[in-house]
């Protein structure tokens, strides 16, 4: 005889409020068992099979299973997720409780709609639907024009207002129309001043009332929620608000719903729901149910736990009958009326279900008062055993004993299950014996003991007295003696390479090898020390990962060790003497004691000889490299010089043709002859193959290679062209003819090139291009706030800014390729570069210099990340929190065209990469819950309330 709670799913408890408010409301429960079952073997009269789950098909079929179980389960509480994956909600993700309740009504509405039954169709209407009517009066006229509407709940601002009742009037108040919101008057035919306000038409049964807590807050741009204290009555008597006085209107309060917390985007939500058989109040906080004393609403403790701050305002005292909340958002009023409760009875095919579920529970609950019993039972063994060997578990002095695991013995005296088999592997050195480390996580038990454990438990291997390792203990001695001597060696090689090396006596030593000697010597002590810990893990097989610590290994071996640095490639002493100095043989010896395996080179070990001729070939290859790039400089003066090359748009007069080359082939001469020539290797070949298509032709026309595609190709006089010929292998000669007629106006010349140009390629590149534009992901975009078409200059927010100044977009663009901008590293596609259809120019445009097309943001400018196919709204959003202007007030426009469609793509709307985006600000709008209901798409605040059309939104 007690009610059943509900499930927290993750974040449901917003859901499970509204179906125990729903459930205690007996008509709408009643109409909800009446509607048929689409269950064929019920429909049928058979009978749902034993080895078959039920699964309803319908919103109607999961609320009345639901309520079926609330009404008759002997759970504790029920998992509500098949009701709530019907309706698709994220159950890791909060949902505005209020929207849910009015989209769930309209759900139900519709799906009753279709019911033959019209006690059944009806309920929704019945139980919750009123009507008003939007009353506008003319103040030239008097004409009165009235649009009835239907309502489901009315929606109260709660600013500035303490009691239910200022709400309910503020919500009914006059509003004045004037100035540029003149009522047009039909008998007038023409604009008049005029008054507006709301007249309550009809009232249902269960009234709803939502108190609206979450408004927006222009400042922040997100929602926030309002700690108002409203005072409501446990009587409302609606008659004062009606049009019509003479009806019942006296409503008593049935339902009081809380959100805890003070955000309105996190916290808890409850429900104060009064039963209507018994009239006693229970709070319904999901698994959880409290029974109110003396049938009285108890609001105290759901205020206490919303306390932000100390600083909060104190609660209103509340007379008899009266309450104060400044949690509640929905209040739920019930019409009163003298007759009895109606009595629900669960049908038969439901109660069959609920029967089978129970049934279920029982037996899992058997289960686990077996299970209980049977560990009780073990737990009993396992304490008789403990108590019985936990005398015996020391070694007395000069009896046998074993070493076993400090972490295994806990687990056998705390858990009541048997523990795992004995695992001593984890504590073996490398001579398979116990570890001198591993004595401090080890037990000395008798052997008494032992011997009973591997008995009772198996594993191993056994450690008694013979299993201590002697060679561990003798090389931990050496390591410690080591480690104490080291600071005394240190003083006596430092003395030691004072003293001049006389004759062939001495040994060649690393001069960065000297520097850190003691440094090395010291690690390499510890990694000898720590030994132990990297080649075992943890106790009872949970080693080290294996693949970790070899790549560990590896990456220190690829570290130079002692004496290393002066060994060449070929593992001989290296040539350079600079990097190398001669030391004693007392100093070679102390070293030696530290460094046994380092490479030793007496001081009459000659060089490397292949080294020697290395060496020998570099530097002829250096003079060789000096002498070739000098002669190639003075042979192409026109091409290391810009401003002595031809160029298109003004072609020369004393020639008819010129040659290409790419402009990748000519940056990387330049490097060679200017800068490197003894860094760089001389560049052999001009790759003319890189601008042109597959099938050999020009992927250029005469206008591009004279506009954007000029900084892809070099113009070449032909008499540097035969000079090119001769130094260099060509792979393509790509040549441009002029034609003119004798004495005719240059304009009108013809221009030719050979190769021809491929129409097709260069079609399909143009395609590619224009495609890259309208698909590119994370690239930069430009606001510009503009007020009277002047643009204003303010500061960029830091987290969406792409370059702080104009200093840094310089830097960025003399950057060599790959450290360019993080725009253009981390976007693919045609954000990233202008893609082509052919594989060999992509090639070009990777290895060639790319050119800066990025717009220059001035100082104040906001840069933006976005995508092609984010939405014109979530951009507003963007710039919203940019610019602090809502996305109702913001006007954009890009090139004088006005974007206004919030559902289109940036792509379709013709926003590429660097683009500029104008911003107009409308003036601010003064009704935060006005601009609350905008940004949740819906329409203006006064014409919203309760209509049918807004409810269904």
């Amino acid at each position: 005889n007690a009610f059943v709670g509900l499930t927290n799913l993750g974040a449901t408890c917003y859901v499970n409020t509204f179906l125990q408010m729903w459930f205690l409301n007996l008509e709408l429960r009643q109409a909800l068992y009446l509607c048929p079952s689409t269950c064929s073997e019920y429909a049928t009269g058979e009978g749902i099979p034993k080895d078959k789950d039920y699964e309803p098909q319908t919103i109607c079929e999961h609320l009345q299973y639901l309520f079926a179980l609330l009404q008759n389960s002997k759970r504790r509480y029920i998992d509500p997720s098949g009701f709530v994956k019907a309706l698709g909600l994220d159950t890791g993700q909060q949902q505005d409780a209020q929207e849910f309740s009015k989209l769930f009504m309209s759900l139900l509405e519709d799906t009753l709609s279709k019911q033959k039954n019209p006690d059944v169709r009806n309920i929704v209407q019945k139980q919750f639907c009123g009507e008003y009517a939007y009353v506008t009066v003319c103040n030239q006229c008097g004409r009165e024009s009235k649009l009835v509407s239907k309502f489901y709940e009315l929606e109260l601002n709660i600013q500035g207002h303490k009691q239910l009742t200022d709400c309910i009037t503020e919500f009914l108040k006059e509003e004045k129309l004037e100035g540029d919101n003149r009522y047009f008057c039909e008998t007038c035919q023409s604009k008049q001043n005029a008054t507006r306000k709301i007249r309550l038409l009809s009232l249902p049964c269960t009234l709803n009332l939502q108190l609206m807590r979450f408004v927006f807050d222009r400042q922040t741009g997100h929602k926030k929620k309002l700690n108002t204290y409203i005072g409501f009555s446990e009587l409302l008597d609606m008659e004062p608000f009606m049009e019509q006085k003479n009806g019942v209107y006296v409503y008593e309060l049935s339902a009081v719903l809380i959100h805890r917390g003070v955000s309105a985007y996190s916290g808890h939500y409850i429900a104060h729901v009064k039963d209507p058989q018994t009239g006693e109040w229970y709070k319904f906080n999901d698994e959880d149910i409290e029974k109110m004393e003396g049938k009285k609403l108890q609001l105290g403790i759901e205020e206490d736990l919303a306390e932000p701050s100390k600083s909060q305002t104190r609660k209103p005292k509340c007379g008899k009958g009266t309450h104060c909340s400044r949690n509640a958002y929905m209040l739920v009023y019930r019409l009163q009326t003298r007759e009895k409760s109606p009595t629900v009875e669960v049908p038969a095919f439901l109660q069959e279900l609920v029967e089978r579920d129970n049934c279920k529970f029982e037996e899992w609950c058997n289960e686990m008062a077996e299970m209980r019993k049977q560990s009780v039972a073990r737990g009993k063994i396992k304490h008789e055993e403990v108590k019985e060997l936990y005398k015996r578990l020391p070694a007395e002095a000069g009896s046998p004993y074993d070493f076993i695991s400090l972490e295994w013995l806990q687990k056998w005296l705390d858990e009541s299950t048997p523990p795992k088999p004995i695992d001593n592997t984890a504590c073996l050195c490398s001579h398979g014996k116990l570890h001198p480390d591993k004595i401090s996580i080890m037990k000395r038990i008798s052997e008494y003991v032992a011997d009973f454990f591997y008995r009772r438990y198996g594993g191993g291997p056994r450690l008694n007295v013979k299993a201590l390792c002697k060679d561990c203990v003798v090389e931990r001695c050496r390591i410690l003696r080591l480690k104490n001597q080291l600071n005394e060696d240190y003083k006596t090689v430092t003395n030691l390479l004072k003293i001049t090396v006389k004759g062939n006596d001495g040994f060649w030593v690393g001069k960065a090898s000297l520097r850190s000697w003691r440094q090395l010597a010291l690690e390499q002590l510890n990694e000898q020390d720590e030994d132990a810990e990297h080649s075992n893990g943890k106790m009872n097989g949970n080693a080290q990962n294996k693949d970790e610590s070899n790549e560990e290994k590896r990456e220190e071996e690829e570290e130079l060790n002692f004496n290393e640095d002066i060994v060449c490639p070929h593992g001989d002493l290296c040539i350079s003497e600079n990097e190398r100095r001669v030391v004693s043989k007392e100093a070679w010896k102390k070293l030696k004691q530290y460094f046994p395996k380092a490479p030793e080179f007496p001081s009459n070990k000659e060089c490397c000889s292949q080294c020697k001729i290395l060496e020998r070939e570099g530097e002829e290859n250096e003079a060789l490299h000096k002498m070739m790039a000098s002669e190639q400089k003075t042979s192409l003066q026109n091409l290391f010089h810009d401003k002595c090359r031809p160029c298109l748009g003004s072609w020369p007069q004393e020639t008819d043709e010129l040659y290409i080359v790419s402009q990748f082939f000519v940056e990387e001469w330049r490097k060679f002859v200017s800068r490197r020539p003894t860094r760089c290797s001389p560049v052999s070949s001009v790759g003319n193959s890189a601008l042109l298509c597959p099938h050999g032709g020009l992927m250029f026309t005469y206008a591009s290679m004279t506009k954007e595609d000029s900084k892809l190709i070099a113009l070449i006089w032909p008499s540097e062209w035969e000079r090119i010929q001769k130094l260099f292998v060509v792979d393509h000669v790509i040549k441009i003819t002029r034609t003119q007629a004798a004495g005719a106006d240059p304009e009108s010349a013809l221009y030719d090139s050979e190769p021809k140009l491929c129409p097709e390629c260069r079609e399909g590149l143009l395609c590619q291009q224009q495609r890259d534009l309208r698909e590119y992901t994370q690239a930069t975009i430009y606001i510009h706030k503009v007020v009277d078409n002047k643009k204003v200059m303010k500061d960029a927010a830091p987290e969406l800014n792409v370059s702080s100044s104009e200093a840094e977009e310089e830097r960025e663009e003399n950057k060599p390729e790959g450290e360019q901008d993080p725009d253009f590293n981390q976007t693919n596609g045609g954000a990233k570069r202008q893609k082509i259809s052919h594989q060999n120019y992509i090639t070009y445009q990777k290895q060639g210099i790319r050119r800066s097309t990025r717009h220059r943001k001035v100082r104040g400018e906001k840069a933006l990340l976005v995508s092609a196919n984010q939405t014109l709204k979530e951009l507003k959003i963007q710039i919203m929190h940019a610019f602090s202007v809502a996305p109702f007030d913001q006007n954009l426009s890009i090139d004088g065209k006005i974007l206004s469609d919030d559902t289109a793509t940036l792509g379709s709307l013709g926003v590429i990469p660097e683009s500029v985006i104008l911003l107009k600000a409308d003036e601010p709008i003064a009704d935060y819950a006005a601009m609350d209901d905008v940004m949740q798409g819906k329409g203006p605040r006064r014409l919203r309330r309760g209509s049918a059309g807004a409810r269904g939104s």
